[in-house]
């Protein structure tokens, strides 16, 4: 799946509304840096009951933060939680999970920002060194009626601002997420949760989904972050010896397969659709030493990076 930009993005998302482009883009947006946007689940619902295929926001490149009202089942890697009616959820970019409404009657609200968003907070808050954020946390939080009410209204102040020519609006939403991620870390996270439920299909589609996440390589100074077997299982919560297990039982290949198999896809891209030299690319995709790289690839493919470039057609 390609990475999108935010203003393609908003474009796709615009062919399944009634506004235009701009009417869905917070004003100055392009002045900020980072990206915010807020949006009403019961609207998204109406828009997917007409294209089951709409999808709202792209979760390669976003935080999210999620006021559910409405029965639903959130799965990740290790756990499996059913919710009944209230929940905050917090997702993020680098954590796969999977989400199944368990009936068309959703209402609720979320917003989705990106890191550099939250980076001009004088918090200091890292995001990823968050509880809620972490690998193996419980980031579903239920809540009762009255905390749902409450967290509303704040959902409901972003989204006021969002619209207004306020000069310090963004300064003002972002104290407003922060405060969501402090309601959600003094709340106690769901404890009855499953783990069994289907577990090795999940994990295994989580764990193609996570590794998808890495790619396509867009520049010379982006470099892949999970880059063996045990990155891989620590951002699922799971041993690396049990994925191990789940991948080659449900796809006859191992982790260290996958992921080679796929560092090679794209390595052979980036060596015959871009100009990069064989070190950058090298780099790009976790190798330190071009040597490593070179015999990786030779190893896997019985050609060196050189030939493979070289190859016409």
């Amino acid at each position: 799946m390609k990475t999108v930009t935010v203003e393609e993005f908003y474009k796709n998302a615009a062919k399944h509304s009634d506004s235009a482009v701009a009417d869905l883009l917070p004003v100055d947006i392009n002045k900020e840096i980072g990206h915010f946007n807020v949006f009403n689940v019961g609207e998204i619902f109406n828009k997917v009951k007409k294209d089951p295929s709409f999808v709202p926001y792209n979760r390669r490149l976003y935080y999210k933060i999620n006021l559910v009202r409405g029965r639903n089942v959130a799965e990740y890697a290790d756990k499996v939680i059913n919710i009944e009616k209230n929940a905050l959820v917090f997702g993020t970019p680098k954590i796969p999970y999977g989400w199944k409404p368990q009936d068309m009657d959703q209402s609720g609200m979320f917003c989705i920002f990106t890191d550099a968003f939250l980076v001009q907070s004088k918090s200091g808050v890292v995001l990823d060194a968050l509880p809620i954020f972490s690998p193996g946390g419980c980031p579903v939080f239920e809540l009762t009626d009255e905390q749902a009410d409450e967290l509303s209204l704040i959902f409901k102040k972003m989204q006021q601002e969002l619209a207004s020519d306020y000069l310090y609006k963004y300064d003002l939403i972002r104290n407003y997420v922060l405060e969501l991620i402090h309601y959600g870390q003094k709340l106690q996270p769901f404890t009855s949760y499953s783990n069994s439920h289907n577990a090795s299909a999940r994990v295994s589609s989580l764990f193609i989904e996570l590794l998808e996440r890495q790619f396509p390589i867009a520049s010379p100074d982006q470099k892949i972050i999970l880059r063996t077997a045990k990155d891989y299982a620590d951002r699922l919560a799971v041993h690396s010896n049990h994925l191990n297990k789940v991948l080659k039982e449900s796809t006859g290949k191992t982790t260290t397969e996958h992921i080679a198999g796929r560092l090679i896809q794209e390595a052979r891209i980036l060596l015959k659709q871009t100009n990069w030299n064989i070190s950058e690319i090298a780099y790009s995709l976790g190798f330190e030493q071009l040597s490593h790289f070179s015999s990786f690839f030779k190893k896997q493919t019985s050609l060196s990076p050189v030939e493979v470039r070289n190859l016409t057609g």
